[in-house]
């Protein structure tokens, strides 16, 4: 074909030729260009990889997670309305055992399968982890058990990003990389945090092993996920502030020391609790769907004649109270214990919320002592608590940042990383690698 020009300026004929031209020549050339460029240089074709595979992480981690936060909007505001529903706990805990039991196979390890599978990829995670603890998170809820939502998020993420594995035939190191991904979209999502999502699935999944490789990849899946549960689905996320930070002065910033103290002993007491009392429903009950109706008869007839219904669900109500006025100092040890007893007898959710709850609550109780803001301090537990009890003392700095805002950093990040030595060996993943807090006792 001949291309040609008009002089005139009215006459179209030679721009019609012009982009015919370049539809039957240049776009075949651009694109042959582009393959070579993708095949001949690792960058680009790890970059345009990745985009395209946390894109896809990210659409379902963000879009499982709006369903989950809709869903557990519902059963709360439903539960709270009618606060007999938690007689019928035990119920529900043999409903979710049982199911647990029989289809659940190795998905019962929760959070602790992604860790194994990350460190030694042995079997693919199984896509039936993302429907069995999203809803039996969704009946503990509505039935009044004191759990968390990060690590049915987290595990809804991995175990859709594990089913690209074999879709797209990845090898075990794209693997690895993709289960950060699922980690960090859900992580994102479910708090709209993305820094921190992104963050903490480095720090919490690679510890004593990162790899560079693995940063763009969770941070874009991440922002990818925040997008789609946010923007895209419209769900919303709870609000916190710190309206009055203390000035950064030395004698400030040495009081967070013995409030970080504090909250490391805290997060070594949650996890170890949670342990304990885990080992100790194994132990003793031998049939697993008998033990979560056990724990639900003693989380019921404790709430029913306690009349501590702030302690039950999420707890977010309490945990903004924590922010604003002066609360009762054992709250946190109420917290504690019903969510040892929750997630230990064999109920779903997760830990964060709960860590949230205690973290906050201890930093409101620590206010009575250690002269600086109540709010303030309620946010260093907030991450503080979080931070020694999941070894992410950057993610936990990060998420205090994205969450209060960055002037009171350097009182977050002081608090996480005192707490996160303080906590010692504890964690409340059993399989998390701790890296050199191996030599603490």
């Amino acid at each position: 074909m001949k291309c040609t020009f008009s002089r005139h300026p009215t006459d179209q004929s030679g721009y019609v030729n012009i982009q015919i031209f370049i539809s039957i020549y240049w776009t075949p050339s651009v694109l042959c260009a582009i393959l070579r460029l993708f095949n001949q240089h690792p960058l680009v074709r790890y970059l345009l990889n990745w985009l395209g595979l946390g894109t896809l992480v990210g659409i379902l981690s963000g879009s499982a997670s709006a369903l989950f936060l809709a869903l557990l909007s519902i059963v709360t505001d439903f539960r709270d309305a009618h606060l007999w529903l938690l007689a019928l706990l035990p119920v529900a805990g043999f409903g979710i055992g049982y199911v647990y039991h029989h289809y659940g196979a190795n998905s019962v390890k929760g959070n602790n399968l992604l860790l194994e599978e990350l460190y030694q990829s042995q079997n693919p995670i199984p896509l039936r982890m993302t429907p069995l603890v999203l809803l039996g998170t969704i009946f503990t809820h509505l039935f009044g058990g004191s759990a968390g939502r990060e690590g049915t998020a987290v595990q809804m993420g991995g175990s859709l990003a594990d089913q690209l594995t074999k879709w797209f035939s990845l090898d075990a190191e794209s693997r690895r990389i993709i289960l950060i991904c699922g980690v960090a979209g859900g992580f994102a999502s479910v708090f709209g945090t993305p820094l921190a999502g992104a963050v903490f699935s480095l720090e919490w999944m690679l510890n004593r092993r990162f790899q560079a490789q693995s940063l763009f990849p969770a941070f874009w899946t991440a922002f990818v996920a925040h997008w789609v549960c946010e923007w895209g689905w419209g769900i919303g996320h709870t609000s916190y502030a710190i309206p009055e930070v203390a000035s950064h002065t030395l004698t400030n910033l040495l009081w967070i020391i013995p409030a970080g103290m504090a909250f490391g002993l805290a997060a070594r007491l949650f996890a170890e609790t949670g342990h304990l009392l885990g080992n100790a429903f194994k132990k003793n009950i031998a049939y697993p769907p008998l033990r979560p109706v056990v724990g639900g008869v003693m989380v019921a007839i404790f709430v029913y004649f306690t009349g501590a219904y702030t302690y039950i669900g999420l707890g977010v109500p309490r945990i903004m109270e924590a922010f604003e006025t002066p609360l009762p100092w054992y709250d946190f040890l109420a917290k504690t214990g019903l969510t040892g007893l929750t997630l230990g007898s064999g109920f779903k959710g997760g830990e964060v919320t709960p860590l949230f709850f205690t973290g906050a609550t201890l930093g409101n109780a620590l206010s009575s002592w250690i002269p600086l803001p109540l709010a303030l301090l309620a946010g260093c537990g907030f991450v503080g608590v979080f931070s020694g009890a999941t070894n992410t003392p950057l993610a936990c700095t990060v998420m205090g940042m994205e969450l209060f805002g960055y002037e009171p950093g350097i009182f977050l990040g002081l608090s996480c990383l005192v707490a996160y030595i303080f906590s010692g060996r504890g964690s409340i993943y059993t399989a998390q690698l701790v890296g050199w807090k191996r030599f603490l006792p």
